[in-house]
C-alpha cells in the first residue's frame, strides 16, 4: 500500500541518545509517507523528543507545545490534518499530564516504544481520533524492530550500544525514563556501523546512557565488554574514528582503560562524569565511587595514553553540599585539569531520592559557587586550547558553519575547528594548521602539503 507524502518536524533536545532516536523515528515513519523537513511549516506531523535532565523541562515542553496550537488549528481549518507527537523522557515521566495540559496533543510516547510508532500513527489518524499515550517498557527490545537507515547521517554516526541505567545516582530519573541497562547483540551494532561506513560515515560515537557497563552478546555466544566491541569495530575498512559516552567511573575496567593505548582509531577522548569531588556528596548522589578512585582511573588512562583529552559532568549546590565539600570538587578539577567541561546548579527532578532530601543548598551559594567553578573550568580550556596553537591536526569535517565558505569539524581530542574552505572538503579528513584558540573552539588554516 502506497502512502502519500507528508511532512514530518522533530525538534530534539538533550543528549546524543536523543539524537539518534529522532533520527530512528524518521526512519520507523518513511513507509508510512513522512519525509522529514527543517521547518515546521505546514508539516503534518511535529514531534517534540525531549529531554528529562535540565530544569523546568517539563514546562518548557508546554511553552513549545503552545507556539505548535495555532499551527495545528491554521491547517485543521484548512481540512488538514496535523498530528503533534511529544517522545522522549519528558514523554515517559508525564504522559498523561501531558494529555490533560493539552488537549491539541495527539500523542506521546516513550524511548522504548518508537519501533510501534506505524500502529500508534495509525490509532490517532484513523477516523476515530484516538488519542495515544504509550509509556510501556516491552519486553521486546526496540533494536529488533528498526528499520535499517534510510540515508547517510554524514561524515560522523551515532549508533546506540547500550540504553537504561541501573545506578540509580539519587539526582538522575533515567532509570525511570529510560529504563534499566540494556545492550544489544554485538552482531547488530556490527553491522549497523558496516551500514555506516558503507554510505561515507568516518566516525561513530558508540552511545550509551552507562556506555562502559556495555556487556552484550557476541557472535561467539560469548558475553563481550565495550572494549571487545571497540576491537572489532576498528577492524572496519573506512572507518577512522571510534568514540564512545557517556560513561561512569564504576564501569570502566582496565581493558577499556588499555584499549586507549592500544587501538589507533579509538580518539584520545574521554567523556567520565565526576559529578562532585566530595566523597561526602558522592555517597549521597549513590555514585558508588569515590574521588580517590575516580583519580587512579584518571592516573591508568594517562600512563597508557599521556594526550588524552578527558571531559566531566560537575553539579553544585547539591543538598548538604557545604563550603568545604564544594572546595573538594575545585581540588580535583585543578588536579585532572579537564580539556572540556559540564557543571550545572543542582535543580530538583520529582521522584528521585534527592528531591526531598533535607539540607537544601541556598540558590545565591549555588550561583557563587557555579561562577567560581566556571571561571576556573573557562581559563583550563582556554590554556588547553591555546596550547594547540601552531601544531597540526588531522580534523573531519562535518558541518558548514554559519559564514559563507566556512566548515567545521573535531580534531581527534573533540575540540571544534573553524576553518575557511571549499565545499567539497566537507566530509573530509584533512590536516588543519592551528592559528588561534579560544576556551570553545580553535582555528586554523587547511595544510596544503606540496
Amino acid at each position: 500500500m502506497a502512502f502519500a507524502k507528508k511532512k514530518l518536524f522533530i525538534k530534539t533536545w538533550g543528549c546524543q541518545m536523543n539524537v539518534y532516536d529522532s533520527q530512528k523515528i524518521a526512519d520507523v515513519l518513511i513507509p508510512m509517507g513522512y519525509e522529514q523537513v527543517d521547518t515546521p511549516d505546514d508539516a503534518d506531523m511535529l514531534v517534540l523528543n525531549t529531554c528529562h535532565i535540565r530544569e523546568k523541562a517539563t514546562e518548557k515542553v508546554f511553552s513549545d507545545l503552545g507556539r505548535m496550537r495555532p499551527h495545528k488549528t491554521r491547517r485543521e481549518e484548512q481540512g488538514k490534518k496535523t498530528v503533534i507527537a511529544v517522545a522522549g523522557c519528558v514523554a515517559q515521566a508525564e504522559g498523561d499530564v501531558i494529555l490533560d495540559r493539552a488537549p491539541y496533543v495527539d500523542l506521546v510516547f516513550g524511548p522504548q516504544v518508537y519501533h510501534q510508532l506505524p500502529q500508534m500513527v495509525a490509532k490517532v489518524t484513523g477516523e476515530d481520533k484516538n488519542r495515544v499515550v504509550n509509556t510501556d517498557f516491552p519486553v521486546e527490545s526496540k533494536f529488533d524492530y528498526l528499520p535499517e537507515e534510510h540515508e547517510s547521517p554524514g561524515p560522523s554516526a551515532f549508533v546506540a550500544v547500550q540504553e537504561g541505567c541501573d545506578k540509580f545516582c539519587t539526582f538522575c530519573v533515567v532509570p525511570y525514563t529510560r529504563g534499566s541497562e540494556f545492550s544489544r547483540p554485538v552482531q547488530s551494532i556490527l553491522d549497523e556501523a558496516k551500514r555506516l561506513v558503507e554510505t561515507g560515515s568516518q566516525e561513530i560515537f558508540l552511545l550509551g546512557q552507562n556506555v562502559n557497563g556495555y556487556h552484550g552478546t557476541g557472535p561467539n555466544g560469548k558475553e563481550w565488554t565495550l572494549a571487545d566491541v571497540i576491537k572489532s569495530l576498528a577492524d572496519i575498512d573506512g572507518l577512522s574514528r571510534i568514540r564512545y559516552t557517556t560513561s561512569h567511573p564504576c564501569d570502566m575496567q582496565d581493558d577499556l582503560i588499555n584499549a586507549h593505548g592500544e587501538i589507533d582509531k579509538l580518539m584520545p577522548y574521554l567523556h567520565l562524569p565526576i559529578q562532585s569531588g566530595s566523597n561526602k556528596i558522592l555517597k549521597a548522589m549513590n555514585r558508588k565511587h569515590t574521588h580517590e578512585e575516580y583519580r587512579e582511573i584518571i592516573a591508568k588512562l594517562r600512563a597508557v595514553r599521556p594526550d588524552i583529552s578527558l571531559s566531566s559532568d560537575i553539579i553544585v549546590g547539591f543538598p548538604g553540599e557545604t563550603d568545604e565539600d564544594f572546595e573538594d570538587t575545585m581540588s580535583i578539577v585543578r588536579d585532572v585539569v579537564y580539556g572540556s567541561c559540564y557543571s550545572f546548579k543542582y535543580s530538583a527532578r520529582p521522584g528521585t531520592p534527592a528531591a526531598i532530601m533535607k539540607n537544601q543548598v541556598l540558590e545565591k551559594d549555588k550561583d557563587s559557587r557555579l561562577a567560581r567553578l566556571q571561571s576556573l573550568i573557562t581559563d583550563q580550556q582556554s590554556t588547553y586550547n591555546k596550547s594547540f596553537i601552531g601544531q597540526t591536526l588531522p580534523v573531519l569535517f562535518d558541518r558548514k558553519g554559519r559564514d559563507e565558505g566556512q566548515l567545521i569539524g573535531r580534531s581527534p581530542y573533540m575540540q571544534s575547528v573553524h576553518v575557511k574552505g571549499n565545499e567539497r572538503l566537507f566530509g573530509q579528513m584533512v590536516n588543519v594548521k592551528i592559528k588561534r584558540a579560544t576556551a570553545s573552539s580553535l582555528s586554523g588554516e587547511i595544510d596544503i602539503i606540496d
